[in-house]
């Protein structure tokens, strides 16, 4: 059973912005915070962004901060990551994350479930 499903990865230039989904099963949606990874060849699975379960508080990567943006649509129980002004950089497959706890929503440790992962290319 998929509990959490990414889509709309793709290969795009750099300055252009792309959105990522992520639909969770309702228990997981409901119950954990949510958030995005991304990783590399090579390098580890690194922090992106999260929303705490009550959809008010958000943390991001200075990599990303002012660039991306995160949101929810708790009817469809989807998060939404919004990436503007990409860089290459900012290529890798991104990850769909259910967190447990708030103290370690940076840490890929921290995560309860994974997403399958989409494929962001930015080239320059």
């Amino acid at each position: 059973q998929v509990q959490l499903a990414e889509s709309g990865g793709g290969l795009v230039q750099a300055g252009d912005s792309l959105t990522l989904s992520c639909v969770a099963s309702r228990r997981i949606f409901n119950n954990n915070h949510m958030g995005w990874f991304r990783q590399v060849p090579g390098q580890e699975r690194e922090f992106v962004a999260a929303l705490d379960s009550s959809g008010t508080i958000s943390v991001f990567a200075d990599s990303v901060k002012g660039r991306f943006t995160l949101n929810r649509d708790v009817a469809t129980n989807t998060l939404v990551l919004q990436m503007n002004s990409l860089k290459p950089d900012d290529t890798g497959v991104y990850y769909c994350a259910a967190i447990g706890g708030w103290a370690r929503v940076r840490s890929a440790g921290g995560v309860d479930y994974w997403g399958q992962g989409t494929q962001v290319t930015v080239s320059s």
